[in-house]
Formats: C-alpha cells, structure tokens, sequence
C-alpha cells in the first residue's frame, strides 16, 4: 500500500485549489495521531477514542475543547490537582480539568479508562471490535444517553474511522490521507508526511550499560535517556528542508520535541534570528511545529483561508508563510485575538470594511 501510495506523494509543493474541510473532518486530520498513539500504548481503539473526542468537543468548537483543550469532558475529580475551569453540564458550574495541550487531554482519556474498575472488562475485548466497545463504554456508565453507543458506531462508520485501528502512530498520515486524497495537495500535510517517512529510518540505539549494583528502576531510566538522547539527533539529522508553495520560503516539519538552539547549530543560523523568522518568544518547540529559515512573506499564495478548529493567528501565519503582524492587519484584527474556527482569515489582499 505504501510503494502504490508513494507514487502520489511525488509532488511538486506549488500552488492548488484550497480545500474547505468540514469541521469534523477537520478534527479527525489533526487528532488521529493522537488517537493512534494511544491505542498502542493503551490498545483502545482509535476509532472509539476519535468518536467520543467528535462527540464530546462538536467536532472540536465546545468551550470545554477551545478554552481548557479538555476533549472528553473529563471532570476535576479528587486525584486531579491540574488547572480547571467551571462549565455547566450535568448541573451548574461542574469543575472540568485544563490542560496544557489537547494530547494531555488524550492521554488522560487513555489513563482514565485504563485506572477505573468500571471500565476494566472493556479491555478484555478486541481492541479492534468497536461495537463491543462502544456498547461496553454504554454498559460500565460512561454516558447517561441511552442511544450512546448507537451515536458513537454511527460516527465510526459514517467517516470511516475504523481504519484507523489497523494502522500504527508510523503509518497514520498514509491512513489520513487514505481517507482525504485531496491532501495530497496541501503543502504542509505533505511535509509533514515526508518528514514521518523519513522517521522511520531512524533505529533507536542499541545501548550497553556496564553491570553495577544499584536500583534497577534507577538503572532503567539512565538507559531510556541515553536512548532518547541518541534518538533525538538522529530525527533531527534527518530533518527534510522544503520550499513553501509562498515564494518558495525554505521550511521544515520538527521530527522531534527540541529547543531552537539545537536548529539554530544544526543550520548555522542563530538562535536569535529563527526566533525571529518564526516569530516565537519560546524556544521550546514540539514535534509537527512548522520551522522556516529564513523571513516569511507579507502575503500568501492565495486569497483566504477558512479557519481550522483550534487554529490561532501564529499557526495561520507559519502554515502560509505570512509575517504574524501583517496577517493581523489584513485581517483588521487586534494582536492577540484569535479567529473563530470557519472564520474567513485574508492572506492577501485586506479584509473588506462590514
């Protein structure tokens, strides 16, 4: 399946007529992954995990989603010592958890189900059987609607979403795009499925630790940081640099969680000027992040884009390429402010006066 795709992905990173997702199906592009990634480390299946986070945030645009990028309406509990936010649910200004990011929210699904005595049986079933799940998420309580199961097999089969249970975290972009062939398109999509592709060529070290008596927990984790130390260069030695489709601008997709000192050496560009073309006051950056390498453009390649689910003006401004600021300015936004998802974002010419 991979040689037969792969000859789709030899493209040429130019111009393309955009593609208007719908909300949905917006969310299952950027949240799949996650959803794969759980399942390997905790064999719920994805599609399950994918239907509840559709169901739970609509698609992504529930407050609970947006503001505390909480995705399957976990509640504060007694163990839970994180930020949290009130929201009105079952009664009146409940306390919901906040996370940093939606793939803690995913993880903490994932522990949720895995640590909870009600849930233990679902995870005798096949982690493929999606019925059997849903119906046993239904029969251990996890939603009072009594058709809950019925709504989560009807997402699952309606958009497909149990392919994602036979792929793996290194095979699901070719799953994505199985599913949206009209990404075949997007210039970042594309980079970033390269940039996986790449990936898969890095073999974690093999590692050998003289014997010495101590505590092998303690043993264990010195081994796990010599092999993710080693693991993280490699990824980003094998970095892949692209032209944007704006005016060919040189860019990346991070391979790996990293700091912008390690680019900045890896490229001989200084950190202070990265920092700068990418418009970033953090130096921390996150595997997926877009990097370019030199200025970015006062102007896209094309004249609007929809806003995406969660999306905000610097992630808009680094997928076209566009200066942060004029990006505000064209859109007649202050610094600061965020588009609403669908919201009509102008890349080129200036939003016009209401």
């Amino acid at each position: 399946m991979k040689k037969l795709l792969a000859i789709g992905f030899v493209c040429v990173l130019g111009l393309a007529k955009a593609q208007t997702w719908k909300t949905e199906d917006q969310y299952i592009q950027k949240f799949a992954p996650y959803a794969v990634e759980e399942m390997e480390k905790y064999k719920i299946p994805a599609s399950i995990t994918l239907a509840q986070g559709l169901l739970e945030t609509a698609g992504g645009q529930s407050r609970l989603a947006l503001e505390g990028k909480n995705h399957f309406g976990i509640k504060c509990k007694e163990d839970w010592t994180g930020k949290t936010m009130k929201h009105t649910d079952d009664a009146p200004n409940e306390c919901f958890r906040v996370y940093e990011d939606p793939k803690q929210s995913y993880e903490d699904h994932s522990v949720f189900l895995a640590t909870r005595k009600y849930y233990t049986k679902l995870f005798d079933l096949d982690p493929k059987d999606y019925k059997a799940w849903a119906h046993g998420l239904k029969k251990a309580g996890y939603a009072t609607n009594p058709r809950y199961a019925y709504i989560l097999i009807d997402k699952i089969e309606r958009y497909k979403l149990y392919e994602f249970d036979n792929t793996t975290k290194d095979e699901v972009y070719y799953a994505i795009l199985k599913l949206y062939p009209n990404l075949n398109n997007d210039a970042v999509f594309m980079a970033q499925l390269s940039q996986e592709k790449q990936n898969d060529k890095v073999t974690p070290p093999t590692v050998k630790v003289p014997y010495s008596q101590g505590s092998y927990a303690k043993k264990q984790s010195e081994v796990s940081e010599i092999v993710d130390a080693s693991t993280k260069a490699a990824l980003l030695k094998n970095i892949l640099v692209k032209n944007h489709p704006n005016g060919d601008l040189k860019f990346f997709i991070m391979p790996v969680d990293a700091d912008m000192s390690d680019i900045a050496k890896k490229f001989g560009i200084s950190e202070k000027r990265l920092m700068k073309y990418n418009e970033l006051e953090d130096s921390r950056l996150a595997k997926n992040d877009i990097i370019f390498l030199e200025g970015k453009n006062s102007s896209g390649n094309k004249e609007t884009y929809k806003a995406g689910i969660g999306e905000t003006m610097h992630d808009i401004a680094q997928k076209f390429g566009i200066k942060l600021k004029k990006l505000y300015s064209k859109n007649r936004m202050e610094a600061g402010e965020e588009p609403r998802a669908g919201q009509v974002i102008y890349l080129q010419s200036k939003k016009p006066r209401s």
